[in-house]
């Protein structure tokens, strides 16, 4: 089987999104459970513009999706593979 171009960019990207640190404690927070901005700042102790930047990242990617409640807006993860590779990689990086 033979890869596109569009499959090859969104893998690289998907990738990339996964290299960053702080992406993927956003990542591993949201898989807990849904999550505000202000929420996830708190709680990662990082500035509400550093989630946001990020959080549109991931969203970009269609890696988390949110809804919105009056003024707030709640992200959660939306795409179960990714949740399973960042799970086998925290596994696999455990081992060690």
């Amino acid at each position: 089987m033979e890869l596109d171009e569009e499959t090859l960019f969104m893998v690289s990207q998907t990738f990339k999104a996964l290299s960053d640190p702080t992406r993927l404690r956003i990542l591993h927070l949201l898989f807990q459970g849904e999550h505000s901005v202000n929420e996830i700042a708190e709680k990662l102790s990082l500035l509400q513009s550093t989630v946001s930047h990020q959080l549109r990242f991931l969203k970009n990617l269609r890696l988390v999706k949110f809804r919105r409640e009056g003024t707030s807006l709640y992200y959660t993860h939306d795409d179960e593979h990714v949740i399973g590779l960042l799970k086998q990689s925290i596994e696999h990086a455990s081992h060690h």
